[in-house]
Order: structure tokens, then sequence, then C-alpha cells
């Protein structure tokens, strides 16, 4: 035999044991789902998001799955599981955040629930149905001895405010990966996703010159007219054909109304789909706050998040390979593009090949809606394990 028919009979063996381990294991995924789900994590309850690390931390070891804690302030801190491999250092690397975006105190009045065979409760999708994915398929792959390379899961907790500490330990724990798998929700249609729209939120804050509107108008400033002027120029950086779009979507200022506003600040959302298109346009944006559209009035700019776009030239070898392990499992699969943005985009900007969308099927995120079909959620942890295992 081959070389590589030997690699390929390894491989299948692996394969179909990891989904065996899996295949009757669908009630404890749905126990770990209701257990995570009931653990209140929003992005800034620093006890809650390293609560939900603690219980995944618990599970793992007892298996004697390695697991580090990388303590952070302010932030849930990161952790970092990892199955050994056999002489191979190239590892897979598996991302999974354990913030949501609901306020503490909301499990206790809308937990986890179920209703045939969909679940509800606060990020029972987005994306806790995804860390049982991780989990599960990490445990699969230690129980059948592991793979020639490492199997590594980070676990963060701060994506859905723009991974402020998570981004460097994503990006760390990418390096020299040989593929990225995320398992934010599977797309309401069945896919995953291919493609993301990178983004960024800015702060602006400008200062004018306050002045009695009726006795001394033109010795004002107004901070409102600035920024207003501002708010018509980012709008026209908006571009459907480019997938470029810009929202200025909260806006504040003045004191009173018969007083020439001396300050006023903005909110603004900027969506991208390349690289090139991201510095151009941060360039444009700090150009137009920069103008002094009024007389005597100055502006500033912060950038409050930035998400990098994942671009589909870093998804496709890795969709080809999961959408043929799905198709062996007995499912379709589509990979699509979508305009929200994840931790998929920092490591497909490092240039690693890295597919998204792959927890169970779900939608109406951030809503008390949401939901997570619990009928995909043992199929499509089969299909990311062994979508590792082709890496082989």
């Amino acid at each position: 035999m081959t070389k590589q028919l030997a690699m390929a009979a390894d491989r299948a063996a692996l394969t179909e044991k990891i989904a065996a381990w899996l295949a009757p294991r669908a009630d404890e995924m749905e126990a770990l789902l209701k257990e995570l789900v009931n653990i209140d994590s929003n992005s800034f309850d620093k006890a809650g998001t390293d609560a939900v690390g603690e219980h995944i931390a618990r599970l793992l070891t007892g298996e004697g799955i390695t697991v580090t804690r990388i303590p952070k302030q302010g932030f849930g801190d990161v952790f970092r599981a990892e199955v050994p491999g056999h002489g191979q250092n190239q590892h897979a690397l598996m991302l999974g955040h354990r913030d949501t975006v609901f306020a503490k105190g909301t499990v206790a009045t809308r937990g986890y629930s179920r209703q045939g065979d969909m679940a509800f409760g606060p990020g029972v999708c987005d994306m806790k149905g995804g860390l049982v994915a991780n989990i599960f398929a990490l445990r699969a792959i230690n129980a059948v001895g592991g793979l020639p390379f490492p199997v590594v899961a980070l676990f963060t907790s701060d994506e859905e405010i723009g991974s402020p500490t998570g981004q460097a330990e994503i990006e760390a724990a990418a390096s020299g990966a040989r593929a990225v798998f995320n398992t934010e929700p599977g797309r309401v249609t069945g896919n995953v996703v291919t493609g993301r729209k990178g983004g960024a939120s800015f702060h602006i804050v400008v200062k004018g010159r306050a002045a009695h509107s009726g006795v001394n108008h033109k010795e004002g400033a107004s901070a409102i007219e600035a920024l207003a002027r501002k708010i018509v120029r980012l709008h026209a950086l908006t571009n459907y054909a480019t997938g470029v779009t810009t929202n200025v979507g909260v806006i504040k200022g003045g004191n009173t109304h018969n007083t020439v506003a001396p300050w006023a600040e903005a909110e603004l959302d900027l969506r991208f789909v390349t690289l090139e298109q991201r510095a151009q346009l941060i360039g444009e944006i700090k150009k137009i706050v920069a103008t002094e559209d009024v007389p005597g009035t100055s502006a500033e700019v912060t950038t409050k998040a930035l998400f990098l776009p994942l671009e589909e030239k870093h998804s496709k070898s890795l969709f080809d390979l999961y959408q043929k392990e799905a198709a062996n499992l007995g499912f379709a699969v589509e990979g699509e593009f979508t305009g929200g943005c994840a931790d998929s985009g920092f490591t497909g900007a490092l240039g690693i090949p890295t597919l998204c969308g792959l927890g169970p099927v779900g939608g109406k995120a951030h809503t008390d809606e949401e939901f997570c079909r619990l009928d995909t959620l043992l199929p499509r942890t089969q299909a990311l394990a062994a979508t590792i295992c082709a890496l082989i």
C-alpha cells in the first residue's frame, strides 16, 4: 500500500470512529447546551463569562484534555484547550465566544426552553450551540486517541463587542495553524459562512463654541451643524456595488434649544469587504472628521472596535472539504456571504484557511426569539470533526 493510500485509510478509519462516538450523544449535547444557555454571560459580565469558561474547563479536564486559562482584566478570561497530536506540529484551531448580548438577569426570566426540535434562550445559537459543537468535536477526537496533529479550541469572551482582549489571543493561537474553524451559527438556509464583511465602529466628538441663539448667534460655532455636515459626507461613502456601508446610528449634542451647541457626538458603523477597502475608508473617515466644516469647530474620531473581513479566497479550500464530508453524512450544504462580522476575519486576514458558520443552524440572534435547530447539532458537529480529520 502506498503512503497516500495508507493515510487515506487512516483518515477514513478515524473519521468513522469519531462519527460513531458522537452518534449516540445528541441528548448529552442538548443537556450541555441547556447548561450553558442558563448561565448569564453578557460581554461586560466577567463573572458570568468566566462561569461559562469554568464549566467548559471542568468538563474537558475531567476527560484528560489540557485546558489553560489566560487571565484578562475587565473581561472574561480566555480558555485554551488542546488535544495533542502524534508527531506533526501544525495544529487545527476551533474558535468560539462565550459572551452574549443579553443583560445579566435574562436567564431568570427567559432561560432555556424547547419546542419540538427548536431550542430557545439567550445565546442559544450565537453562540452557545457552537460552543457545544467545539466541545464535543474535541472530546470525540480525544476519545479516539487524537490525530497526527494537535487540535486546539479557543474559548473567548468579548466577540460581541469587537474582541478587544480576544483578538490578540486569537491571532496568537492561529499562528502556524493549518486551518481555523469558527462555529458561529449556521445560516437559516442551512449554509455555512464562506465570506464575511469586516466592520468598525467609531466615536466622533465635535467641539464648538456656545452663544445665545438670539442675542449673539454669530459669536457661536455650532458643533451640531458641523456634525450634521460630516454625517452627510460620511453617509456618502456608502457604495452598495462594492459592499461598503456607513451608518451614523447615534447622535447627541447641545445644551438647550436657544444655545448654539458647544458639543456634539456620534457613533459611526462601517462595513467593508476587503482589507484594501478598510485602509482607504478609514483614511476618508479621518479626513472628513478633521475638516473644519463650521469655522470655530474641531472634531476627533476614535476607533471603538474593528473586525477584519473573511475573504472567500481564504475559505474555499476548507469549504470544499466540508461540503464533501457533509455529503458523506447525508446533508447538503452551500457557502454563503454575510454582512455580519466575526472573529474568523482575524484569522482569514492572516492568510490562514478559515471557515465560519459551522455551528448548528439558528436564527433571530440578539433577539428574544433567538432559536437553535437541535436536529442540526449532531450532524454539524460530526461534519466539523470529519473536516478536521480530512486535513490529515
